[in-house]
C-alpha cells in the first residue's frame, strides 16, 4: 500500500489527530503541574523528623516506582469508584473520569521519581547552607524552602528532564482506560480505515517531535539556569 499523505492532511483524519494530540499535551501537562507539586509535598513531609510520616512516604514511593504504570492508572479507575463515597462517585461521573483518573495516577506515579531525583539533588547541597540559613535566622522549613530547595532544583534538572519524557510517553498507557490521547485515536483511525502506515507515521512524529521539544526546553533552562553549586 503507498504512502499517501493526502490521507492525514484530509477533513476526516486531521481533525481526529489534532483531537488525539491535544488530549495528550493536556494529559501531560496536567499530569506534570500536579506531580511535581505532589513531589515537593513528598520532599517536606520527608524533612520532618517523624519516622513513622518517612516510612509512610517511603512506601509510597516504592509502590508508585515498582508497580507497572498501567496497573497503577487500573486501578484509579476500576477500583477507586468502588470506595469513594457515592455523591462523589456521581459527581466525577458527570465529568471525563477516564481522563481525571488517568491524570491523577500519572502523576502520582511521576511524583515518586520527581521526589527521589530532587532529593538526589538536595543531597549534593552543602550541609553549610543549611547551617548558614539557620544562623540568619531561618526556620528549618525556611531554609529548606528558600536555599536548599531551590539549588537542589537546579542539580536535578537533567534527572527531570527524563522522567518527563517519560511521563510524556506514559500518556499512551491512558488508552488502556479509554482516554482519547494520541495512540488510542491513531489505534482508532487505522481500525477504520486500515491505512496503518500512515497513521503510525503520524504518531511516531508527533511522539519524536514533542519529546525533542521537552529536551530543548530541558537544555535551555540548565543554560539559563545553570545550578549554584557543582560537585
Amino acid at each position: 500500500m503507498d504512502f499517501q499523505l493526502s490521507f492525514l492532511l484530509s477533513a476526516d483524519v486531521l481533525p481526529l489527530l489534532f483531537k488525539g494530540m491535544a488530549t495528550t499535551v493536556r494529559l501531560f501537562a496536567c499530569a506534570w503541574v500536579l506531580g511535581m507539586l505532589v513531589a515537593l509535598l513528598l520532599v517536606g513531609l520527608r524533612a520532618v523528623p517523624w519516622r513513622w510520616l518517612d516510612w509512610l512516604v517511603a512506601v509510597f514511593v516504592e509502590y508508585h516506582r515498582n508497580v507497572p504504570t498501567v496497573v497503577q492508572i487500573m486501578v484509579w479507575y476500576f477500583g477507586m469508584p468502588e470506595i469513594l463515597p457515592r455523591d462523589i462517585k456521581l459527581w466525577i461521573n458527570r465529568g471525563d473520569t477516564e481522563f481525571l483518573f488517568a491524570m491523577i495516577a500519572l502523576a502520582l506515579n511521576a511524583s515518586a521519581f520527581f521526589a527521589e531525583d530532587i532529593r538526589s539533588g538536595m543531597r549534593t547541597v552543602p550541609h553549610t547552607q543549611l547551617e548558614a540559613a539557620r544562623s540568619i535566622g531561618l526556620s528549618a522549613f525556611g531554609a529548606l524552602w528558600h536555599v536548599i530547595l531551590p539549588q537542589a532544583l537546579r542539580i536535578s534538572v537533567p534527572p527531570l528532564i527524563n522522567r518527563a519524557l517519560i511521563l510524556f510517553k506514559d500518556t499512551s498507557l491512558a488508552m488502556a482506560i479509554g482516554v482519547v490521547e494520541m495512540t488510542y485515536q491513531t489505534k482508532a483511525i487505522e481500525n477504520l480505515t486500515f491505512r496503518s502506515m500512515e497513521v503510525f507515521v503520524a504518531a511516531t512524529l508527533f511522539y519524536l517531535v514533542a519529546s525533542l521539544v521537552l529536551m530543548a526546553l530541558g537544555a535551555w533552562f540548565n543554560q539559563r539556569f545553570p545550578p549554584a553549586h557543582k560537585g
